[in-house]
């Protein structure tokens, strides 16, 4: 059952499980759209001895998204033919989903519909099936909604139980993806192009040439992605401490970037899936969700006037609130970089600009390096 929001006051927003950070993504202020756009590729066969998706996709399994990034919906069949269609298939293509957002409002609408995604090779599990539709968690994603992972529905097509490859993901180095967007390749030379996969994508690595990195690939033959696009590292070692000018620095790159409710990859972000992203993108998992980056990460609190570069910022639904709406980067001097509303796209602005209204709630801080 799809369903439309008229919403034209944040106060009109009823208040449910994200409705904080709903108020952010409802901004009204108009932006040019932005002309960052990955690149769409055609997707190989899928070997015949390999997993299907949805095959052996039952309660209590565990699976993996065998797509560049899964969409997660509040509620399952709330979709809106012709425009989220291009999200729910296998293989998925972002670029034209995005595409077919450009007005603000066709945007806004799925704040409140979506929670979250999930990028290719991300382990769930799956509670409940019903028709096309599995309800999941995402293990890698933190929330007190759900003690093993962030909940919501996705097609089962974008799923796979592929025990060959939970096997190498629990004992094999592992390449992460720095590059904004690349592209698994039939061949270490790049020819054969399969699917594009986004930023701080996870995936196990089978072996190594000069130019290319083998990795296993969830319900499909191995591929490969370019050595300059990725960062290698033994299974279980984690990245090197960040620094603040580090977290700065990746976050810089999708400066541009048009805002995507529940987005957590390169074709879109949400404002907390801004965050998150760029913290675990250098080995520190944080919540995912703004108010429980806030309340619930056991972060340590700063005040105002000990602002550094790095903190978290967070903003209320109303002055002297505690239901979280916003979550921002503060740069120093008066600067936050964010993901901010439907109607805009990720951007530094000042932070004394962005909130007239005495919205500030308060700050924390991540332990980085230096």
């Amino acid at each position: 059952m799809s369903h439309t929001h008229h919403w034209s006051h944040p106060s009109e927003f009823p208040f449910t499980r994200r409705s904080g950070l709903r108020l952010a993504a409802a901004g009204t202020v108009a932006a040019g759209l932005t002309a960052f756009s990955p690149t769409s590729h055609a997707t190989g066969p899928r070997p015949a001895d390999r997993p299907a998706p949805r095959q052996g996709l039952v309660p209590g399994v565990v699976a993996h998204v065998a797509v560049t990034a899964t969409t997660l919906w509040v509620e399952p069949d709330s979709t809106r033919p012709g425009i989220d269609d291009p999200s729910l298939t296998n293989p998925v293509d972002l670029d034209v989903w995005n595409a077919n957002m450009q007005d603000t409002e066709t945007r806004r609408w799925l704040t409140g519909d979506l929670e979250s995604q999930a990028v290719l090779g991300s382990e769930v599990i799956v509670d409940e099936i019903v028709g096309d539709w599995a309800h999941i968690v995402v293990t890698a994603q933190p929330t007190p909604r759900d003690p093993r992972g962030y909940p919501g529905w996705v097609p089962t097509a974008q799923l796979v139980a592929d025990e060959d490859f939970a096997r190498h993901a629990a004992t094999a180095p592992t390449a992460t993806v720095t590059a904004s967007t690349s592209a698994l390749c039939g061949t270490p030379s790049g020819s054969h192009p399969g699917i594009p996969i986004s930023f701080d994508t996870i995936l196990p690595v089978l072996g190594r040439t000069a130019q290319a990195v083998k990795v296993a690939i969830p319900g499909g033959r191995a591929a490969y992605l370019p050595t300059d696009d990725v960062v290698v590292r033994a299974h279980g070692e984690r990245p090197p401490r960040p620094t603040a000018e580090d977290i700065v620095a990746t976050g810089e790159r999708f400066l541009g970037l048009r805002y995507l409710w529940a987005g957590v990859s390169a074709y879109g972000f949400d404002c907390s899936g801004y965050t998150y992203t760029l913290f675990h993108h250098h080995g520190i998992t944080i919540n995912r969700d703004a108010g429980s980056q806030m309340h619930d990460s056991g972060l340590e609190p700063v005040e105002r006037t000990e602002l550094q570069r790095g903190d978290l910022v967070f903003f209320a639904t109303e002055p002297g609130g505690t239901s979280i709406r916003h979550v921002a980067l503060y740069l120093g001097d008066d600067l936050i970089m964010q993901a901010p509303n439907a109607a805009r796209s990720v951007e530094i602005m000042s932070l004394t600009e962005y909130d007239p209204l005495g919205e500030y709630a308060g700050a924390r801080r991540v332990q980085l390096a230096g």
